[in-house]
């Protein structure tokens, strides 16, 4: 795992992908707002490399727009944000808008927390392509991304 605070500058080029090779996926696990608490942030992390992926961790009390700004240094395929808070639809809402101003859509974007399912569609408005509950377990999170990578017949 990445740690953003930690990190030297790169140009964040990434070598062209044979299609023989095995595609290795990039994830970037934010904390949004002043939501302190990042202990699932990192099991979810540590989940995710012990899978293969890539992880970058930004560390907490991230703007949508440090969010965004990272994904777009790193390369990353995907954003997973984890929100303990309740401002979770402002937050993503604003994560949308900051991804569609810099034509970073390209990137998909994954929620998960406490979430509560009212507010499901009006996330995937802002554009959040998939929603992790809470209580999920370490295989549906990872199932979760390869078959978003899997729709752009990247793996």
């Amino acid at each position: 795992m990445t740690d953003l605070n930690s990190m030297s500058q790169g140009d964040g080029a990434r070598a062209e992908i044979d299609v023989h090779t095995p595609v290795t996926i990039r994830v970037l696990v934010a904390k949004l707002g002043l939501d302190g608490h990042d202990r699932g942030a990192k099991v979810v992390a540590r989940i995710l490399r012990d899978a293969g992926m890539e992880v970058v961790y930004t560390g907490l009390y991230k703007s949508p727009n440090d969010v965004v700004n990272a994904a777009i240094q790193e390369d990353v395929d995907v954003i997973g944000v984890s929100l303990l808070s309740g401002s979770h639809l402002p937050l993503f809402q604003e994560l949308g808008r900051c991804l569609r101003e810099k034509q970073a859509e390209h990137i998909f974007v994954v929620a998960g927390g406490v979430i509560p399912e009212h507010d499901y569609a009006a996330l995937s408005d802002s554009g959040v392509d998939a929603i992790v509950p809470q209580e999920a377990r370490g295989d549906l999170i990872v199932t979760t991304i390869r078959n978003l990578i899997a729709e752009r017949g990247r793996i």
